[in-house]
């Protein structure tokens, strides 16, 4: 349970920062540069999760993985061996998680930032606010809303992930089971393939430990957002 929720941490914390960067960036540019560029965006999200990991499996392989021989070499440090350390693979899932969802998230950032009022920037442009104000007292309040329901879908798929940790690093979670999520987990306790236990009942019940714990999740979430619904 430990790793899902580094897991899920490393991805809420490094997604939706980085989204709303890029979707203000958009928003910055003339439409139709900001239609074709948020598309391009899109693309990791609507891939199938399998086919990311392969692609990821390339980048991450060993001293021949791309991400070695044109990133960390030429810095002139040592090769990561991303899959075999214990300390780099929570990262490279966590990196993975990043690639696919950061697109998506600002494509809906963009949408939120499309929907503000076209009079609060006008009335920022008369009193000469500069652009930092502009993004903390318009854009910001713009997409808080969106952002609780981000954050909620990114620690509901970060807890239920499983095809990327599994490509990457097959049924056993890698060295040390330093990737070894919950969804994983489960699946070496159901089926053979996993440790050969084939304890289904076992694993629904760990299935079903993870509930009380997005249940508070989402009841903070709702403690957050029911004082600001009565003002």
């Amino acid at each position: 349970m430990s790793n899902t929720l580094k897991y899920v941490l490393g991805s809420v914390i490094c997604i939706i920062p980085l989204a709303f960067v890029l979707a203000v960036a958009l928003f910055e540019l003339p439409r139709l540069y900001r239609g074709i560029l948020a598309f391009c965006l899109l693309i990791p999200g609507i891939a199938l999760p399998g086919a990311m990991s392969k692609l990821f499996y390339l980048f991450f392989h060993g001293r021949e993985g791309a991400l070695n021989q044109y990133v960390i070499i030429p810095l002139g440090m040592d090769p990561i061996n991303w899959m075999m350390d214990p300390d780099f693979i929570m990262p490279s899932l966590v990196m993975q998680s990043v690639w696919r969802w950061t697109g998506v998230v600002a494509l809906f950032f963009l949408c939120a930032l499309e929907g503000i009022p076209s009079w609060h920037f006008e009335v920022a442009k008369l009193e000469g606010m500069k652009s930092l104000s502009r993004i903390r007292l318009i854009l910001v309040p713009g997409v808080r809303n969106l952002a609780l329901f981000v954050g909620v879908f990114l620690v509901v798929d970060g807890v239920a992930s499983f095809s990327g940790a599994y490509t990457l690093l097959g049924g056993s979670g890698g060295m040390l089971d330093a990737g070894l999520l919950l969804v994983t987990y489960v699946y070496q306790v159901a089926f053979p393939g996993g440790s050969g236990r084939f304890d289904l009942p076992g694993a629904a019940a760990m299935s079903l430990l993870v509930a009380p714990f997005v249940a508070g999740f989402l009841f903070l979430v709702l403690r957050v957002r029911l004082p600001q619904a009565k003002v």
